[in-house]
């Protein structure tokens, strides 16, 4: 039996590798997601934040079964996923384990109405009987703010704005009740004036439904007002973890400090980030064969840096993984 208190989400030592090939060079191995570990609580929002090529969404790839790890494990509720399901998702975790995409363009079909996209999931879930779906769809546009619903339930998406649409993804994740929601840069192609609204609606779904949330960025801004933990990854590994408010204010790595300098201020939702010169906005330089990968990249590296891998430390209810800290790694 579960414990009401126990993670929802526990997922330890994830590993993916992808092989590159090409017509003029050699095949070599490019280490997407390394030995990534982290739980996700009831009711409870983690962000997992890193430029491109992070490794962030081959973690959101993973979890939703669209990849399969060459290493790891992810419990649900304490149930071995993998070991349960080792080829595909089962419908039961497709239900529980639900995905709000980043381009709400492209996310629904424009050939099909709202209703489609709502009806579609209740009843290939049994979440609603025949007769009463179309007022459980409704219901659904009402919690995520469209309103009159009985208007929007018949428009098709190319009538509807993208805040409009992406709302409409959120609503038919909804459908059919799940206990975790991905949400993949859920505002990253919505109008600047639009984004607070949509995070403001996951932040009260979170709360309402106590869903768990993992949330896929690389804003600092947006994982500072929806998440209760952020998760900052480089290379593919997690460099530093912890509370939001916490790691923004006083971030701990040199990683996290160049993504918090690489936008205007982290804490206004309500303007567009200004890119500006720094090292996360350079082009990737080759990961050293030892030490640390960031040490490349970074202006406070040490003799150490190149020579030895940092592990992990603790700092407070923080992690971090840079030699910067003489704390004692975890055991």
């Amino acid at each position: 039996m579960r414990s009401p208190d126990s993670p929802l989400l526990e997922v330890a030592g994830l590993s993916k590798t992808f092989v590159s090939r090409g017509l003029f060079r050699a095949s070599r191995p490019i280490v997407a997601v390394e030995d990534v570990s982290f739980t996700v609580d009831r009711g409870e929002a983690v962000a997992l934040v890193g430029e491109s090529g992070s490794g962030k969404s081959t973690v959101a790839r993973i979890l939703l079964r669209l990849e399969r790890p060459d290493a790891g494990s992810i419990l649900l509720d304490k149930e071995d996923i993998l070991a349960l399901e080792p080829r595909r998702a089962s419908l039961s975790y497709r239900r529980r384990v639900q995905m709000v995409f980043q381009d709400p363009f492209g996310s629904l079909n424009s050939t099909h109405d709202v209703a489609h996209h709502l009806v579609r999931p209740l009843l290939r879930h049994r979440r609603a009987a025949k007769e009463d779906v179309y007022g459980r769809a409704i219901d659904l546009l009402r919690t995520v703010g469209l309103e009159p619903a009985e208007e929007f339930i018949s428009r098709r998406p190319y009538e509807l704005s993208g805040g409009q649409r992406q709302r409409v993804a959120i609503a038919r994740a909804l459908a059919v009740d799940p206990d975790l929601l991905i949400a993949d840069e859920p505002t990253s192609m919505l109008d600047v004036s639009i984004r607070m609204d949509i995070l403001t609606l996951l932040t009260r779904l979170k709360t309402e439904r106590r869903l768990a949330m993992l949330l896929i960025t690389h804003d600092l801004a947006s994982a500072r007002y929806l998440a209760d933990r952020v998760l900052v990854l480089f290379r593919g590994r997690i460099v530093e973890g912890g509370p939001a408010d916490e790691l923004v204010e006083s971030p701990a790595h040199p990683y996290t400090r160049a993504l918090l300098a690489s936008i205007a201020d982290v804490g206004e939702l309500g303007t567009e980030p200004q890119q500006v010169e720094g090292e996360v906005e350079k082009e990737l330089p080759e990961a050293p064969d030892v030490g640390c990968p960031f040490a490349p990249r970074c202006s406070d590296a040490m003799d150490v840096c190149w020579e030895m891998d940092p592990s992990y430390r603790s700092l407070g209810p923080r992690r971090v993984r840079c030699h910067l800290y003489r704390e004692k790694p975890e055991e």
